[in-house]
């Protein structure tokens, strides 16, 4: 029996990678009766025929994972927004650290197309950046041009399993093929009647980037709240979280209640109102999704 953790999964395969080599396998008919599905970035155990065509037998336990796109055991989401078309949103930027916090990974914000950008939006985002450094996140301005930046960039690549999310066309592939351009990754040209990209990304992936990890997927494809509840979005925000027991009332929601913590980090300026603003309107969207039985 061999171990090693799943890099692709293609056509009904699932490649292990172990120290030497990478196996094709195919999952055994038991996950199917149990209703377990392999995941790209899976630890697994695995047999091999006479002819090295694996069967993999087991599943070790999963730190995290992620339904669109399919994978398993994250270390950090790098999300990606662009200065420039599309226009940067701090709306759309929050609502993908809500669903990376809400699944224990951890976020590094990239900023892409800076050399795009007006003065005016250049200070913007300026302010943006240190809005989010104070919070605790990561936060790097990326500009395609400037050839000295991707070795500074390609460190925090190094010995973690990364997943690159962003809406279409801000420069995912882009920034990957400038951090190592034998991926060869094909770009889209955005389609500027609607404002975004084209998919140019299928199955899910890891291939090794400076010492790491990185899925080459087409990323989030849903932005919804689903199976997050009105209880743990405050857990997604860090300022909300580190504040969390401050209110006067257990299972203080922040909006309406008496004497709530956050309220005043948001008067005394402590918690920038943008963000607050954001969890109310998530906050309501999740309050109203209509209940599934």
């Amino acid at each position: 029996m061999a171990e090693g953790r799943i890099v692709k999964a293609l056509s009904g395969f699932y490649y292990v990678q172990t120290e030497d080599q990478v196996y094709p396998c195919k999952g055994r008919g038991v996950f199917r009766k149990r209703n377990i599905t392999p995941l790209v970035g899976d630890f697994v155990s695995f047999d091999l025929d006479s002819n090295q065509e694996g069967y993999i037998t087991e599943i070790k336990p999963r730190h995290n994972e992620l339904v669109r796109p399919p994978i398993a055991n994250i270390d950090q989401a790098m999300i990606v927004s662009s200065a420039a078309m599309p226009n940067f949103s701090s709306t759309l930027l929050d609502r993908f650290l809500v669903l990376i916090e809400a699944k224990g990974i951890q976020p590094i914000i990239f900023i892409t197309k800076m050399d795009m950008a007006t003065e005016e939006e250049k200070a913007a985002l300026q302010a943006y950046k240190q809005s989010y450094e104070q919070l605790g996140y990561h936060v790097e301005l990326f500009s395609s041009k400037e050839p000295a930046q991707p070795e500074r960039i390609a460190a925090l690549f190094t010995n973690k399993v990364t997943v690159i999310a962003g809406q279409s066309g801000v420069g995912k592939s882009s920034l990957l093929n400038a951090l190592k351009p034998s991926l060869l990754l094909k770009t889209a040209d955005i389609s500027k009647s609607l404002g975004r990209g084209k998919h140019t990304t299928r199955h899910v992936e890891l291939i090794e980037v400076n010492g790491g990890l990185v899925a080459d997927t087409p990323g989030f494809s849903a932005l919804d709240f689903e199976g997050l509840e009105a209880e743990e979005l405050g857990g997604c925000f860090p300022e909300i979280r580190e504040r969390t027991g401050m209110c006067k009332f257990r299972g203080c929601l922040h909006v309406k209640e008496p004497q709530c913590a956050i309220k005043a980090g948001v008067a005394s300026q402590e918690i920038p109102s943008f963000r607050y603003e954001h969890y109310v309107d998530f906050l309501a969207e999740i309050q109203s999704r209509k209940p599934r039985y």
